[in-house]
């Protein structure tokens, strides 16, 4: 009959890809992350520099005009905002599959660890009863 700790080996290799999948995409989403709130300074960036060039005097078209490019860049970073957010709640989505992931990993590891152990002594136990039998039918000289 085939240990118990080999029965639930397939079941630990499942949770361990599992586990290495859910990193992977945990990694994936922190650098998503990383270029959204990239972006995000970006557009910051790009906003106060434009909103503070041409200072002097200028015609009214001309300040309406950058008035409207100004309220673009806004509602741009409003947007680019909220993706930031979307992109942190994704992330946290992420770490939480990958942590229950792991939790279930090494829950296994721990399972088949002490069945393995408890397998040890079996057959240390078993080893040692053979010796003693040995011993017993051993004729004296």
């Amino acid at each position: 009959m085939t240990p118990r700790s080999e029965r639930l080996q397939p079941a630990a290799d499942q949770a361990r890809q599992k586990a290495e999948d859910a990193l992977g995409k945990f990694a994936a989403q922190q650098q998503a992350l990383a270029k959204a709130e990239q972006q995000l300074e970006e557009l910051e960036r790009y906003r106060r520099e434009y909103a503070g060039v041409g200072e002097g005097a200028v015609s009214v078209s001309a300040l309406l005009n950058r008035q409207q490019f100004v309220a673009r860049i806004d509602q741009a970073i409003a947007q680019q905002v909220a993706e930031v957010g979307r992109q942190r709640r994704r992330l946290d989505q992420m770490r939480d599959h990958w942590k229950k992931a792991h939790a279930r990993e090494s829950a296994l590891d721990s399972v088949i660890a002490q069945h393995q152990e408890h397998e040890r002594r079996a057959e240390d136990r078993r080893e040692q009863a053979e010796i003693d039998e040995r011993m017993q039918h051993r004729r004296p000289r």
